[in-house]
Formats: structure tokens, sequence, C-alpha cells
């Protein structure tokens, strides 16, 4: 499909001074983040930085306080302040979600439902698609993420890296405009986890628009354009993945990194 100027211009998705608080906690503390279209932004730091809350606002799953979203330059439109602010448009927050396509560290797959049928079900009832159309692309997404022979199984009959790999099926038959992973391998063993590393990996090898939290450092390292180091809710370091694991500029990431530095 030809780019439109709009993709041009605009990075798919674009946040500005984002504060997000629970009561009187601050999550975020006045966060930017940039994923222009065909980008990997990954966002790393420890446990409780903000990294998967950042993400969730990205999605529009959690509303935030202060600070502005865009979606390919379109901005969220919003009503009240503080903790009474909330997006003021229903349908354009369910119109975004359908291009913003999220994996989470746990698979959130249908028990009673197939594997092939999981992929199928968000094109059907949400895109309202030809059910033929999306059952020959749901077929397609699980043969790219290599479980194309389990399509006609239960989730419970498949291993945590093959339902990880299934919900990453599942993400991309929504044809989204990003994929967002919140710490996609954290639930799954070593070996496991490559599985799906392999799948991340040749997604951003073919240009795929993603924001990434991860642990992983290598993996981080490897497909990032962008970099993001979060501590206590707020930006600490940012860069190229290069530039962030060989060369830190802060104290914080080099004790950080000292810990989970890609070998």
């Amino acid at each position: 499909m030809a780019e439109t100027l709009k993709d041009i211009e605009h990075p798919v998705i674009e946040i500005r001074g984002l504060h997000k608080a629970y009561g009187d906690l601050e999550v975020l503390k006045g966060v930017d983040l940039v994923a222009p279209r065909g980008h990997v932004v990954a966002l790393i730091g420890s446990s409780g930085s903000g990294k998967s809350t950042l993400l969730r606002c990205a999605n529009l799953l959690e509303d935030s306080q202060q600070g502005d979203i865009f979606f390919e330059g379109e901005p969220i439109r919003w009503r009240g302040e503080g903790h009474a602010r909330y997006p003021a448009d229903r349908a354009q927050v369910t119109r975004i979600r359908t291009n913003l396509s999220m994996v989470f560290q746990q698979f959130n797959l249908w028990s009673h439902m197939t594997i092939l049928e999981n992929v199928m079900e968000a094109p059907l009832h949400v895109l309202k698609r030809e059910r033929a159309e999306v059952e020959k692309a749901a077929q397609a997404y699980l043969d790219k993420v290599g479980i194309g022979d389990k399509a006609g199984v239960w989730p419970a009959q498949l291993s945590g890296g093959q339902q990880q790999r299934a919900a990453i099926a599942r993400a991309l038959c929504m044809e989204p405009r990003a994929l967002l992973f919140d710490e996609p391998t954290s639930a799954l063993d070593p070996e496991l986890e490559q599985e799906v590393i392999r799948v991340i990996k040749d997604l951003a090898a073919e240009g795929r628009t993603m924001i990434i939290v991860t642990h992983d450092m290598r993996l981080a390292a490897d497909v990032a354009d962008h970099v993001i180091f979060l501590h206590l809710g707020k930006i600490e370091e940012e860069g190229p993945p290069e530039a962030v694991f060989n060369n830190p500029q802060t104290e914080r990431l080099r004790q950080f990194l000292s810990h989970t530095a890609p070998a």
C-alpha cells in the first residue's frame, strides 16, 4: 500500500508530557514518546518504573491525568481534568484501538476456542470482515509465526511459547498500524522464550511499527531503533541502542545495565 502524506508527516504514536497517577501514587511524571512508522521503540527499566503503564496509556487502556496522545497526528480528545479526565469520544478510542494491537505477558487466549478461532475472533466481530477472508488471513499468520499446524487445537494443548506466538498471530490478524508488546517473553522459560524472540525479530525486520516493554536487553539491542530507559516514572535516558547500551550517560542506567546488559 502506498504511503500517504499523513504516514510521512506524523508518527504512528506520539505522547507528550504524560502524567499518570493512581490516587496519590504518581507513576508517570511527564513522559514523551515518539514511535515513527516502521520503527521499533523499546522501553526498559526496573519493575515499577512505569513501562507497562506507559504502554497501556498509549493504547488508551488507562486514562492519564495530563499530557497529549496523538495517533497518526490525530489528538485524543479529553474531557475533565486531573483524576476526572477521560476520553471525550468513545468512538474515537474504539477506532484507534482497532489499529493498535496489544500482546500481553499472559497470552489471554480464549480456552473454549481453537487457536484458529482465537485468531479470527476480533477481525470477524470487531472489524466485521468476511469469514472466508479472515480464515485465510488467520491461517497465513499462524503459518508466519510457525504454528500453522496447530490451528485446530485448543490453547491448553500448546506450550507457553506456542500460545504466545498464537497471541502474536491474533494481533497481526487485525492488520494494525502498530504492535504493542508488554513483556512478551517474561512468562516463558528460556527455551520457549527464544521461539517468541525469533518471531519478534522477524516482525522488526519487516519494518513493522512496534513498542516493546521488555526485560530482555539483548532483544532491545537487536530489534529497537530507539531505547527509552524509565526510572521512577521519568525518562532517565534514551537514544539509539548502541548509545544506550554501550555508552550510558547516567549512573542509574549504568547500575541497571550492570545487572541486565546483553552478553
